[in-house]
């Protein structure tokens, strides 16, 4: 077996086992409703004419098949032309990753993006439609939670403006799907333009905030981020025939020991999905232990999880039978890449 392979087995299978010091993250405003009483009512700003659960995270946009991987979080304080003027925060301790300060280059309009690093995981949480950027926001600039990030704003490149009522910072908490990203872009997209580098949005996969941040009130110390993110359903179990892509090496937490593939040499990974497309436990597997020759294969589908939550259209049934979707395709392949 590869020393490498081997090696983020076995690190996987100890960071899992460790006793991490916990890591709490801080809401990126003063709005604290969601745990303070207030609720999503207070905490969250709703699409257009629909209730506050809209600007959630997950499957709550266009009855259900729109996915919003993100939090909107409502204003608390405002200027005399009703702009808001609430800072936004480092939710956790960490690194500036990347900025983006022209609008008119993404959806997200100005954003930010910090680097942490959380019970071994590396997390990128992002800051959307500010309406400036703090001057300290610099790429490799170490940052500390509570450490100013910008202000927030409505900023966008959205044909349809944010409305001065609806302003709020969206907040995500992300994984990386693949460090190769532009690489892939490039290949797969050459005629569409990739501003943002590995940070664009298609790059990064999230897990929901509110889950995060109702947990750490529920358990303090004994939060652990590892744990939210391994008893996520599983939506799909996905095996390929690949062992070097990056995602194995930058979440070796989530690898799960196989004493039959370190005894044997790991020949590929079978990779449980949630249904917004993370992937939440990574299994190695031996020659032995793999049926047929295709590279991807998909072995199984929760269809309850699938019913709950469709939006991403990772997996799709034909003539009875389950198979990814496009959009699960392109996941796969970006990871393995």
């Amino acid at each position: 077996m590869p020393r490498l392979t081997l090696a983020v087995i076995l690190i996987g299978t100890l960071l899992g086992q460790s006793a991490w010091a916990a890591e709490q993250f801080k809401f990126p405003t003063a709005n604290h409703a969601l745990v303070d009483g207030g609720g999503e009512d207070k905490f969250l700003v709703g699409t257009p004419g629909k209730p506050p659960g809209t600007g959630g995270f997950g499957c709550v946009r266009s009855d259900g098949w729109q996915m919003h991987e993100g939090l909107d979080i409502r204003a608390l304080t405002r200027d005399k032309r009703d702009e808001p003027t609430d800072p936004v925060l480092a939710t956790a301790n960490g690194t500036v990753a990347y900025s983006s300060d022209k609008p008119g280059l993404s959806n997200y309009g100005r954003y930010v993006i910090l680097r942490h690093q959380v019970e071994g995981l590396e997390i990128y949480s992002l800051y959307a439609h500010l309406s400036e950027i703090d001057p300290s926001i610099k790429p490799g600039k170490p940052v500390r939670a509570g450490d100013p990030v910008g202000v927030m704003g409505r900023s966008t490149n959205t044909r349809t403006p944010i409305t001065k009522d609806r302003a709020h910072v969206h907040f995500e908490l992300n994984l990386m799907l693949s460090d190769r990203f532009a690489q892939w872009h490039q290949k797969n997209a050459p005629e569409q333009r990739n501003d943002h580098g590995a940070f664009n949005g298609h790059n990064l996969v999230g897990i929901d905030p509110k889950s995060v941040f109702l947990q750490q009130k529920l358990l303090g110390d004994k939060f652990s981020l590892l744990a939210v993110i391994q008893k996520e359903p599983e939506l799909c179990r996905v095996l390929v025939r690949a062992t070097a892509f990056s995602y194995v090496k930058k979440y070796a937490p989530l690898v799960v020991r196989n004493p039959v593939a370190e005894k044997e040499g790991v020949a590929g990974y079978e990779i449980s999905l949630d249904f917004n497309g993370v992937p939440i436990r990574l299994t190695p597997r031996a020659a032995s232990e793999i049926k047929g020759g295709a590279k991807v294969q998909l072995l199984g589908v929760n269809e309850a999880e699938y019913k709950r939550n469709p939006c991403r259209k990772l997996v799709r049934q034909r003539n009875g039978k389950w198979e990814l979707g496009h959009a699960g395709e392109q996941l796969i392949d970006l990871l393995l890449f």
